[in-house]
């Protein structure tokens, strides 16, 4: 990808000149461990079953009891889900790397797919000596018996390609208009090139539906894994810290969220990492988390069949096992409840008619249907 580093120093002058005096120590909020609730509001029917799945992806059009999904696998393999029955394998799928973190990633669909059928991947691509990045691509779902993709093409590669098995990122989300795709872009454990315009790691990137344009939207990242927009059409991401200092980001054009010069946590091997108040010119965090609940993706919640959780943030945790619920308040947040599932949570998805689901990471593998409990 050819960043343009001309259109983040704009966004840098314009914004960030506009937003310094807003940021002030103490503007985002710690969040230490809340107490699982005593009975979760919910049971779960499993509905489904994979290897090592990551992403899930709901197709339009269907009745009530029939819908179907596309659920990417780690491993590299695209499955067409149906409800009540079997998932059946896409062929037409990239190649991808799998190893440590890399592998299948992000599944979703155009806005247009009711009648392009368009739909869009993320994965880890090998490079040269050993080396690998996440790559883009886009292609034509054509169903049937034998779902396969239809001219698959690569819309936007992460650079520099570099060592290392972790930190890609690449979590999807349209604007909600439908006229900007944007992308989350790890780190790759090397830090500083967070810093660095002239490079795509560790910056929320937005491109055009077809690639084109591509930009650095906001930089200093770490390792974003998810990616949404609210119901006021905010971009919000949320992102690993290292040991300790996991945070949920209203992301903004031009912002330097601060990775690696400040974070909430610590290097693994207990060197300190100063903290963000100490570096007012950087964006707060709207919440962090110490300890870590290692999130995997979030949804804001429609929630038709929840209506005490609309409106608000459902967090996929894998080290905390279960789900983490966040009350967004203007550009703030803070933790309410969390609820016990027992096995690490990687993916939470809402259909269009507001059911729930969750997928279980790696060997686990189920795709779990979250039903209200009666009450």
């Amino acid at each position: 990808m050819r960043l343009r580093p001309t259109l983040l120093a704009l966004l840098l002058g314009a914004s960030l000149a506009a937003s310094w005096p807003l940021l002030r120590a103490g503007d985002s909020a710690a969040q230490e461990a809340t107490a699982y609730a005593e009975q979760n509001p919910f049971t779960l029917r499993e509905v489904g079953r994979f290897s090592e799945p990551w992403a899930i992806a709901f197709l339009p059009g269907t009745r009530p009891g029939t819908s179907s999904a596309l659920v990417t696998e780690r491993g590299g393999k695209l499955k067409l889900w149906q409800e009540g029955g079997t998932s059946r394998d896409v062929s037409g799928v990239p190649v991808v790397v799998h190893a440590g973190q890399g592998g299948l990633g992000d599944v979703t669909l155009a806005p247009d797919f009711a009648t392009s059928g368009m739909i869009y991947l993320t994965w880890a691509e090998a490079g040269p000596d050993g080396t690998a990045g996440a790559a883009l691509g886009r292609a034509r779902l054509v169903q049937g018996e034998t779902p396969r993709l239809d001219g698959l093409e690569v819309i936007w590669r992460q650079t520099p390609k570099t060592t290392g098995r972790g930190h890609y990122g690449h979590r999807l989300a349209f604007s909600p208009d439908g006229r900007h795709l944007f992308l989350s872009s790890g780190d790759r454990q090397k830090l500083t090139p967070a810093q660095d315009v002239a490079s795509a790691l560790g910056k929320v990137i937005r491109m055009a539906p077809d690639g084109s344009g591509a930009a650095v939207w906001s930089l200093g990242h770490r390792n974003p894994l998810g990616l949404r927009f609210d119901p006021q059409g905010r971009l919000w991401d949320l992102e690993h810290g290292p040991g300790g200092g996991d945070e949920l980001n209203l992301v903004e054009p031009g912002k330097n969220y601060g990775w690696p010069l400040v974070s909430e946590g610590d290097h693994y091997d207990g060197r300190p990492i100063p903290r963000p108040a100490t570096r007012p010119e950087f964006a707060q965090a709207a919440v962090f988390w110490n300890p870590v609940i290692a999130p995997g993706d979030f949804i804001f919640c429609k929630c038709d069949a929840f209506p005490e959780w609309r409106g608000q943030v459902l967090i996929a945790a894998l080290g905390a096992q279960g789900l983490v619920q966040v009350a967004i308040t203007g550009s703030g947040a803070r933790e309410v409840a969390r609820y016990n599932l027992e096995t690490r949570i990687r993916t939470i998805a809402e259909r269009a008619d507001g059911a729930l689901f969750v997928l279980a990471d790696k060997d686990d593998g189920r795709l779990l249907r979250l039903i209200p409990a009666k009450r």
